[in-house]
């Protein structure tokens, strides 16, 4: 028969259960990130910070956008934390007074050039965009400069800026160097270049040798490797564009746990996550992904994201007049 004694601990185990999850803090996470990934990247924060629960929502980096325009306009925002694509995106925010600056202690993990210095957004991972090829393709591209050679002429294809954020970074940081400037489009465009949508079907021409050489994110390509696609991926020798998926605090929030959240996500246990999704991380003492380059091997080019942001529209426009495309 149950004694005081023994039931007291029992009742008071409850109480803390049921006090605990009172006390718990929930914020809510807008992530581009492919839906696998955002599940593993909550449930390890969560794990590690029991007293934390995550609502997360996952979609593509313009339709977040969109969804947060009528949140501001509805004067009703609902994230408390940001993890999408870009930091030209996150600098239009902070243009805008839309997020909160956070300084996190992990930073010092970090390249100065992968978070915003006033402390509105810091990168997580680094998304490369360099050249695939098809295994029996006739040429092994080296250089950015290859793909405007006759030998390439209408064997390549590319994604469009216009449809995809990654393409749209990798547009921006090329035209603005001056070694490629928009003279390189207009090259690749009379070289035959085929742009056509985003990167999963530039990874298709490649991998099937319709187009047998392409412009692509690193990660596609690896991971297709890996599972025996024919398919194989070249950093250039004058270097790769670069898209950080950074992480925000939007002003509104009040939760700590969202700093918490940026923290975990810059963190050593983060940034294995990030390894172990087959992405490079880009803490720089996080290890490196099954066949990618060592990690100072890989030449990242500059991008300056307030630059880019006034440029969007108008490279978005120009783009279009070469490739006749509508943007």
């Amino acid at each position: 028969m149950p004694t005081l004694r023994t039931f007291l601990p029992a009742l008071m185990a409850v109480a803390t259960l049921a006090t605990t999850a009172a006390n718990a803090q929930t914020i809510t996470l807008y992530t581009s990130q492919p839906n696998a990934d955002a599940q593993a990247t909550v449930d390890a924060f969560m794990a590690q910070n029991p007293g934390i629960k995550v609502e997360w929502v996952r979609d593509g980096t313009t339709q977040l956008l969109t969804r947060l325009e009528a949140e501001i306009s509805a004067n009703a925002v609902k994230p408390d934390v940001l993890l999408i694509a870009d930091a030209v995106t996150l600098e239009s925010l902070k243009q805008r007074d839309l997020l909160q600056p956070y300084q996190s202690p992990e930073r010092t993990h970090y390249d100065a050039a992968l978070y915003d210095a006033d402390g509105y957004y810091h990168g997580t991972k680094l998304i490369t965009t360099g050249i695939a090829y098809h295994q029996a393709a006739p040429q092994r591209p080296t250089s950015w400069q290859d793909l405007t050679r006759p030998e390439y002429r209408g064997l390549v294809a590319a994604p469009s800026p216009l449809y995809s954020g990654a393409a749209l970074i990798h547009l921006q940081t090329l035209v603005n160097l001056p070694q490629f400037g928009w003279p390189y489009y207009e090259a690749l465009k009379a070289n035959g270049a085929q742009v056509q949508g985003g990167n999963g079907g530039v990874l298709k021409a490649v991998a099937t040798g319709t187009k047998p050489y392409g412009v692509l994110a690193d990660y596609l390509a690896i991971r297709e490797k890996a599972k025996g696609a024919p398919v194989e991926f070249v950093f250039p020798t004058e270097g790769v564009s670069v898209v950080t998926e950074p992480v925000a605090i939007l002003k509104g929030s009040a939760q700590p746990a969202a700093r918490k959240l940026v923290d975990f996500l810059l963190s050593e246990t983060g940034q294995q996550l990030v390894f172990e999704q087959g992405y490079l991380p880009a803490r720089q003492d996080a290890p490196v992904p099954a066949g990618f380059p060592a990690r100072d091997a890989i030449q990242p080019l500059p991008l300056d994201a307030a630059r880019a942001l006034q440029q969007t529209e108008a490279d978005k426009t120009r783009f279009g007049q070469i490739f006749d495309s509508a943007p």
